[in-house]
């Protein structure tokens, strides 16, 4: 069983809308005019035409001479350098548009917004009459927020060039962007128009065609950019994970391994993008193909470690899942994560000291750490350790009140010490942070229930049922309770056939039902259900309890007195029916030598509570 979301975290395992968001306004200023410091090109970068700005130079000899050096200094990545040389070409001529553009695409690039703003609305400002120019200034503008200037700058951008599809898609990106997604699509549609073998024009066509609900069209657009540019990767991360979303795991799968085979075989990315779609589809066959691919190739990559022993833990391979995370610890011993998911491996692996072992040095690690003291806490729980459990899970309440497993599991270690103040005060708790949590109503439900507060019991059992019509605890607790008291029986008939109904083969609900048909009248049907309770079961002492009281209201006292006598055995400290065994004239079942070897057998027991299950 995966564990907090495990499969998704190793790499980034991108879903539809994040995949279709790897292009974002500011690769679009790059398709427009990218600046000339040498940077890894991207497949939208490799459409984008020779840069403007190195062909505009200043008209003044001076100015463009420093503009040359400034364009050399940053081919050569050397940015202070390329300002210092971009400023002494302005101070030559103050007006020269190009520079001051060149001034914005360096700012831009170094993250300094001020001043990228401040030299590309001059550009704007000024009489430009460069399209392409124009057009990466508003890309500037829009990332900083003036958005509506932006579109104006744009659409000059389109009067002075109305043939070239830059500006349209730059116009329909931020179009998007800002929500308004029916002239973001008149906008790319116009743009491709223009320039119908543009991947990116036909990548985000399909974008926003997606944000639309357009499905089948975005799949259209998306499968357009491969067709223009074969090697547009995020055109087949986008497909690959529509044809996830849509539970199509082949068309996912061939999508990605069309890259692999057409465009670079060697792209780890994709391989491992490919990796998750086959864990998620449980085919852990074609994953680990992959993945020992990977490691062969690379042996230190960690996140590859890490998925394969994620599938060992899936296939229940627990010693080389160990192996595996305890190799992946020795590279990366700060990784919390992966050491909480070899606890949970250890307890998986039935290793339970372990497990605790492991827990406890995260939580020495880093005290913060939610899931640390939540999974000690459970873990303590699961071993009636239940002072170290409420420790534990009342520090991972004060660091995520949000997270209702905490205050559950608190709340069950408080009524297992029979603390029920205090394990009603923690369901309470946790309902004022998760109103519509069914189980933390149900588990309040059973601590009023302990408390002798029996209205308080039907309301919460109820708001269970209301939020989680399916809740078959609540509808089982809550149709054994009328039953037990004898009120409301055909509720509790009602209610005790729909938790039956919803899990058939609990003995514990059939038994409800049983008891609900035994009280209605309905003797016959009762019987049936017990006796299957039984078998369901096996040896539980309220089920052979019930049995002996309708073979007795059957007058059928021999088996009333066997099925007594045997619930007796299991639970010899049943005092009130060893005095119904007496009143119905069966003799002292104290003196039976099998109730006497059931007393010394719980003599001899050190006393401990059930967990709660």
């Amino acid at each position: 069983m995966t564990r907090n979301g495990w499969f998704g975290t190793a790499v980034d395992g991108r879903c539809v809308r994040c995949a279709c968001g790897l292009v974002s306004l500011s690769v679009l200023l790059a398709c427009a005019s990218p600046p000339p410091t040498k940077v890894a090109r991207s497949a939208e970068a490799a459409e984008a035409p020779t840069p403007a700005a190195s062909a505009a130079r200043p008209a003044d000899a001076s100015a463009a001479y420093h503009f040359m050096l400034g364009y050399q200094a940053e081919l050569a990545q050397n940015s202070e350098q390329a300002l210092k040389e971009y400023q002494a070409a302005l101070k030559a001529d103050p007006t020269a548009l190009s520079v001051k553009a060149r001034l914005a695409t360096l700012y831009f690039s170094l993250g300094d917004m001020p001043n990228a703003l401040r030299y590309a609305e001059e550009v704007a400002d000024g009489k430009a009459d460069d399209a392409r120019m124009l057009t990466h200034m508003a890309g500037i503008m829009a990332q900083a927020g003036k958005s509506e200037k932006a579109l104006s700058v744009l659409d000059r951008a389109i009067e002075l060039d109305p043939e070239s599809g830059d500006a349209y898609f730059t116009k329909g990106l931020l179009l998007l962007n800002l929500k308004r997604p029916a002239e973001a699509e008149q906008a790319m549609r116009a743009g491709i128009a223009r320039a119908p073998d543009n991947a990116v024009g036909h990548y985000h066509l399909g974008r926003i065609l997606l944000e639309t609900g357009k499905v089948d069209d975005a799949m259209a657009s998306f499968e357009r950019a491969i067709t223009v540019n074969t090697a547009f990767e995020p055109a087949y991360l986008a497909l690959a994970s529509m044809h996830e979303a849509r539970h199509e795991k082949d068309q996912a799968v061939a999508v990605l391994k069309k890259y692999l085979q057409h465009v670079n075989p060697r792209n780890r990315e994709i391989r491992h993008q490919l990796v998750r779609i086959y864990v998620d589809a449980k085919d852990y066959q074609g994953a680990r193909k992959e993945l020992e691919d990977l490691l062969a190739e690379d042996p230190s990559d960690l996140d590859a470690q890490l998925r394969m022993a994620l599938i060992h833990g899936e296939q229940k391979e627990y010693a080389q899942a160990i192996d595996r995370l305890n190799g992946i610890l020795k590279v990366r011993p700060a990784e919390v994560k992966v050491r909480d998911y070899l606890g949970y491996i250890y307890e998986e692996s039935k290793d339970t000291q372990k497990a605790l072992e492991t827990y406890a040095f995260n939580v020495q690690l880093e005290p913060t750490f939610f899931e640390g003291h939540l999974h000690l806490g459970v873990l303590y729980y699961r071993l009636k350790q239940f002072p170290e459990a409420t420790e534990h899970l009342g520090r991972a309440i004060a660091l995520n009140p949000k997270q209702p497993e905490s205050h559950i599991v608190q709340g069950l270690a408080y009524l297992q010490q029979e603390q029920y103040d205090k394990s009603a005060e923690v369901f309470l708790q946790g309902i004022r942070h998760n109103p519509k949590n069914a189980d933390l109503h149900f588990n309040l439900g059973t601590a009023y229930d302990k408390l002798n507060r029996f209205d308080d019991v039907v309301q919460e059992m109820e708001t269970a049922i209301k939020l989680d019509p399916h809740h078959a605890d609540a509808l089982n607790y809550l149709g054994y309770s009328y039953a037990e008291r004898g009120i409301r029986i055909d509720q509790a008939v009602s209610l005790t056939k729909q938790a039956v109904a919803l899990k058939p083969e609990n003995g514990y609900y059939v038994d409800s039902l049983g008891w609900a048909f035994f009280k209605s009248g309905q003797v016959s049907e009762a019987l049936v259900e017990l006796r299957r309770a039984a078998a369901l079961v096996g040896d539980d002492p309220v089920i052979y309890e019930h049995l002996g009281d309708i073979y007795a209201t059957q007058q059928r006292l021999s088996d009333a007195r066997e099925a007594w006598l045997h619930a007796l055995e299991l639970d010899p400290t049943n005092l009130k029916l060893m005095d119904r065994f007496r009143e119905q004239g069966m003799g002292d079942p104290a003196q039976e030598e099998r109730i006497q070897q059931a007393k010394r057998r719980v003599a001899g027991q050190k006393p401990s509570l059930p967990i709660a299950q």
